[in-house]
């Protein structure tokens, strides 16, 4: 499972697990018997760094056993990535896209042309990269999808989330608003149409870090709970029809 941009495997506190980046999956998917591999991937770098680092992990813990791959946000573009380009295309049985913006983010394109001038020379002077947000854009995508097309022999499947607007919490109100001008539906930063990718896309309900089982209070305060392991159970039952 391969994490989004600005992110982590798990958050601790005093040495000890306060919160995972996919909170409660883990034992979903062991329950139903399966090893669960989630690797710490650099939080703001490009796609190709990314990528090199989970091709270093996954050689690391397992060879080259086939495995299927399921990545959240941009974690789905490091995928792509690394079939098509660092030679798992052999390996890989399935992926699942949760979320990854596909063909780019509006939001993104909205945020590196009114702020690129401003923060990336800062974020030099820190020593912070910041290539992962170029990544996202609009235009560094159609680049990306020419040069990353499907392997062939590894099945490609997708989630999109889409949630009303009075469900959004308000750090989401502003890209939400600014993807809903340019894309249309979308799950508060990323588009239903931009995270269609592969043989089916399924739209689930809730906000961007829903999809990876991130609570959404206002949803639980209007008595629209969601049940993420049945979602997940439903994604197992699809990659086992597809076993090597």
């Amino acid at each position: 499972m391969v994490h989004g941009l600005s992110a982590f495997d798990r958050i601790f506190a005093s040495r000890r697990p306060e919160k995972e980046y996919f909170p409660g999956i883990r034992p979903i998917l062991e329950a139903a018997g399966n090893r669960v591999f989630i690797p710490r991937l650099p939080a703001t770098e490009g796609i190709e760094t990314r990528a090199a680092v989970l091709k270093a992990y996954i050689r690391r813990e397992l060879g080259g056993q086939p495995f299927h791959l399921v990545g959240h946000s941009l974690g789905g573009l490091d995928s792509r990535y690394l079939i098509s380009n660092l030679g798992f295309a052999g390996q890989v049985v399935t992926l699942t896209t949760m979320g990854t913006p596909h063909t780019g983010s509006s939001f993104a394109d909205w945020c590196v042309d009114r702020f690129s001038r401003f923060f990336q020379p800062l974020f030099r002077s820190l020593g912070i990269p910041c290539d992962g947000l170029f990544d996202l854009t609009t235009d560094h995508c159609i680049g990306f999808n020419a040069q990353t097309p499907d392997a062939t022999g590894v099945r490609y499947f997708s989630v999109a989330g889409e949630i009303a607007k009075p469900m959004l919490a308000r750090g989401w109100r502003l890209p939400a608003r600014i993807v809903e001008k340019h894309e249309g539906p979308n799950d508060g930063i990323v588009s239903v149409n931009s995270a269609k990718w592969g043989e089916g896309c399924d739209i689930w309900a809730g906000d961007h870090l829903n999809l990876v089982n991130w609570p959404n209070k206002r949803m639980v305060k209007a008595g629209e709970g969601f049940d993420r392991a049945a979602d997940y159970g439903r994604m197992l039952q699809r990659m086992r029809s597809v076993e090597r």
